[in-house]
């Protein structure tokens, strides 16, 4: 059974930081593409960040320079460092492993970010 467990989200004020975590099991992590993507209330869920299973990483345009995707294979993990944050990026953040061919996406249940002005 696949289970992506995100963490780490909550409220913080406009400006701090968070480092979001997703843990995976069930599947082959290494072999996975990594993202995070976010849902605002109202909005499509978006791409954040993505980091492929070569370390590549990629940003959607809000929030170059202010986010950084990693991951620890050894531990089955990614993070989200979310830095310098702002009211706009409240959202629930959602985990997303894609493994490269003919093979399913798995989502996690999301962690809620909330950032106040």
């Amino acid at each position: 059974q696949v289970q992506l467990a995100e963490s780490g989200g909550g409220l913080v004020q406009a400006g701090g930081s968070l480092r979001l975590s997703c843990v995976a099991s069930g599947i082959i992590f290494r072999f996975n593409d990594m993202s995070w993507y976010r849902q605002a209330p109202g909005k499509q869920r978006e791409l954040v960040a993505v980091i492929t299973t070569g370390g590549n990483t990629n940003y959607a345009d809000p929030v170059k320079g202010r986010f950084t995707i990693s991951r620890d294979n050894a531990k089955n993990t990614v993070y989200l460092q979310m830095n310098s944050l702002k009211p706009e990026d409240t959202a629930v953040y959602y985990c997303n492993a894609r493994r490269p061919g003919p093979y399913a996406s798995y989502w996690g249940q999301g962690t809620q970010v909330t950032v106040s002005s």
